[in-house]
């Protein structure tokens, strides 16, 4: 996947670790209209399906209360639910997106910056009777565009984190190697 060969950083299948191309101009104005047009009906039917699944969740109470079964899968159909409807759809475009599109000093700043939070939340000492500090995180694909995921998987194995298996194209995914 990644390893280190003469000093250097090497990945296997690179094309999906560079930076992408810089998108043209006119289609980052039709996809930040279509963001501002379509995010607060896209909103609306998080809130929509976080209630409806609320609801759903107060009537499985019941039946979750005989079937472990059933408790978990309801436990994974939520997560996911959840999980697609109150992130950004990939199309979007952000204002900052659009004002900063091919400057990879941004993109390096914005890594950089995800990268020192997560570092910060990792390394806090633990509290009596409270989780532990998280040991996983994932960089979204809107934060590194600009410079790449290997800048990405550079930066993080240089303040301690290790890669996880990660998909590219949507985020990387890094564990905290101290925590174990």
């Amino acid at each position: 996947m990644y390893e280190y060969k003469n000093s250097e950083f090497v990945v296997s299948g690179t094309e999906h670790w560079v930076a992408w191309p810089v998108r043209p101009r006119w289609q980052l104005v039709a996809r930040f209209v279509g963001t501002v047009v379509l995010l607060p009906f896209w909103a609306v039917l998080g809130v929509a399906i976080f209630a409806g699944t609320l609801a759903i969740g107060l009537v499985s109470e019941v039946i979750s209360a005989v079937s472990s079964s059933y408790e978990k899968a309801f436990d994974r159909f939520m997560d996911k639910a959840l999980g697609r409807v109150f992130t950004l759809p990939r199309w979007c475009v952000l204002w900052s997106e659009m004002r900063y599109e091919g400057d990879a000093a941004h993109y390096r700043a914005e890594v950089d910056k995800l990268i020192a939070k997560w570092t910060a939340r990792a390394t806090a000492p633990s509290v009596p009777n409270k989780s532990r500090p998280i040991s996983e995180c994932e960089i979204p694909r809107r934060a590194y565009r600009g410079c790449g995921g290997h800048y990405v998987v550079r930066t993080a194995t240089a303040e301690g984190w290790e890669l996880r298996p990660s998909e590219p194209e949507k985020s990387v995914r890094l564990w905290w190697s101290a925590s174990s």
